[in-house]
């Protein structure tokens, strides 16, 4: 039966979501059930078609992903993929309409395989819009269940919450980025000599998109909110673990949340939210 084919397709998008991102995983575990399937398929394609671009490197990259962007296509053409994270995928895809997202996403992920340098406001706010921006975008697809007018409301907040994720991530992997993958990110920042004061620069405009993206988060649909809401707690003790740090720290160390502190966060944010102060 392809009904068997199906779950245990999104399964595998599940185990994925699982082995990459506890932070992630234990969000979604807080949606609704009915939306957590299509939140486990997204992840699922974009952590993958990430990890090309980035980890692969004894393998040919570029071979591999316009093999895995070529077997979306004809996914999304057929409707069915014997991958099962493209499988998963396409269906949610096609269900919530968003294949120009995805191709924004597709291009920026491209973009990784031969450019080194964002560091241009303009390639910095493009390769972000693409490569997370437009993330948000689909999961805001899924939480308003394809309501136009609740999405236009919302998305510019969604976009914010991705852009802040991002940057977060740049900040916490500037190590990596600049050692192993040879990529630089924000502007008018040498990466080698990080400095406090570029530090905190960043660190603000981090804090400026956070502001943004919590006035949408709170207006979210209740089947979501909590657990968007815990992905942004987390990532803002990211942030102020970062912002504590000082930034030659950040060139040979990468900042984690413990499991335990994790909990502590979850536990707080369930309280509010059963308390309906978010």
């Amino acid at each position: 039966m392809k009904a068997l084919f199906d779950t245990s397709s999104l399964k595998c998008s599940k185990i994925v979501t699982q082995e990459y991102s506890t932070s992630f995983s234990w969000g979604i575990r807080l949606f609704a059930p009915s939306i957590r399937p299509a939140i486990y398929a997204i992840y699922g394609f974009v952590r993958y078609a990430d990890e090309i671009v980035d980890s692969f490197n004894n393998y040919n990259q570029e071979e591999l992903f316009h093999e895995f962007v070529a077997d979306y296509h004809k996914a999304i053409e057929r409707k069915i993929s014997l991958n099962p994270i493209l499988h998963a995928f396409q269906e949610v895809v096609l269900k919530y309409d968003l294949q120009d997202f995805v191709e924004d996403f597709l291009k920026r992920m491209e973009y990784d395989l031969n450019v080194s340098d964002y560091t241009t406001e303009e390639a910095y706010k493009n390769y972000i819009y693409g490569s997370a921006d437009v993330v948000g975008l689909m999961c805001l697809r899924v939480f308003v269940n394809n309501d136009e007018a609740q999405f236009n409301h919302l998305k510019t907040s969604a976009k914010y919450l991705g852009s802040a994720f991002q940057k977060v991530n740049f900040l916490r992997d500037i190590k990596d980025d600049t050692e192993i993958l040879g990529r630089s990110y924000f502007p008018n920042v040498n990466t080698n000599g990080l400095s406090n004061v570029a530090k905190e620069d960043i660190i603000k405009d981090i804090q400026f998109d956070f502001t943004e993206a919590y006035k949408g988060i709170v207006q979210l649909p209740i089947e979501s909110r909590l657990g968007v809401y815990l992905a942004y707690k987390y990532y803002m003790k990211l942030l102020h673990k970062l912002e504590r740090m000082d930034s030659k720290r950040l060139l040979y160390e990468r900042i984690r949340i413990s499991n335990p502190l994790k909990l502590v966060i979850l536990t707080k944010a369930y309280i509010r939210f059963k308390l309906n102060v978010i």
